[in-house]
């Protein structure tokens, strides 16, 4: 088996999109940078990478068991072994994965790319591990929540976590059913449209306004997310978190 050592991570915890694992160049000061002290690399092939990048479903329990307890982080210069940690790749894409104990990809990083250009030095003169998995049979379903990686593409970070902070607050307002709110909102975003939008009913103002929200991320689209999350703590708490306070 290879192994990788002295790798420094940055978890993502809990991310189902590929896109949310952010890549080395988007790491910001404030994460937790960790340490692996040893972590083994396996190499798949693209149909497991892509599984195991954007799901949150049960690993192979071949590779389970091919990489039980073979990982190790650096803590306070203590050794500390790990149940389920490996490096994957499919010749492309690399990922180190932590399952934390569990069956599944929990937590989720990129590397640096000195260890990327290591991994494809290291995987050059082997072949792909083919594991037995059952891939979902049916096309996994995105949804405001979970937006579809073309609607994240080309976006930084900031922007990604901001678009996500609008559709979530978009869901909430799409859930309450108010028609006057969610023409009052829909007018704020199109105000050329305002007598045609008093005339529509809730379910076609959701549709369009949703339609061409959800693409692009503009001063328009950040100016909206801003004015929309107002008075509701939660939200612009995550505001925040992006922006330092500001929402007034």
């Amino acid at each position: 088996m290879l192994y990788l050592h002295d790798v420094w991570i940055n978890w993502f915890e809990g991310e189902e999109n590929g896109y949310n694992i952010c890549h080395f160049h988007e790491w910001k000061r404030d994460d937790t940078i960790e340490l692996l002290d040893q972590v083994p690399l396996l190499f798949v092939e693209p149909v497991l990478f892509h599984y195991i990048e954007n799901d949150l479903s049960e690993l192979p329990t071949e590779l389970m068991n091919d990489v039980y307890q073979k990982g190790y982080s650096r803590k306070n210069h203590e050794r500390v072994q790990l149940e389920y940690c490996f490096v994957v790749t499919d010749g492309k894409g690399i990922l180190a994965v932590d399952t934390i104990g569990y069956s599944v990809p929990i937590r989720k990083s990129r590397l640096i790319p000195r260890q990327e250009q290591l991994v494809y030095e290291m995987i050059e003169q082997h072949e792909p591990t083919k594991y037995q998995f059952e891939p979902k049979q049916v096309e996994k379903q995105h949804h405001i929540l979970s937006p579809d990686p073309i609607i994240m593409r080309g976006l930084t970070r900031k922007e990604r976590q901001l678009k996500q902070l609008l559709f979530m607050a978009l869901d909430q307002l799409n859930s309450s059913k108010n028609v006057a709110e969610i023409r009052y909102w829909y007018t704020e975003w199109a105000p050329e449209r305002y007598s045609e939008i008093q005339m529509m009913e809730f379910t076609e103002v959701w549709d369009r306004f949703y339609e061409e929200v959800k693409h692009g991320w503009t001063e328009k689209h950040h100016n909206l997310c801003e004015n929309i999350i107002k008075g509701q703590p939660f939200f612009e708490k995550l505001w925040e978190l992006e922006h330092g306070p500001k929402v007034n």
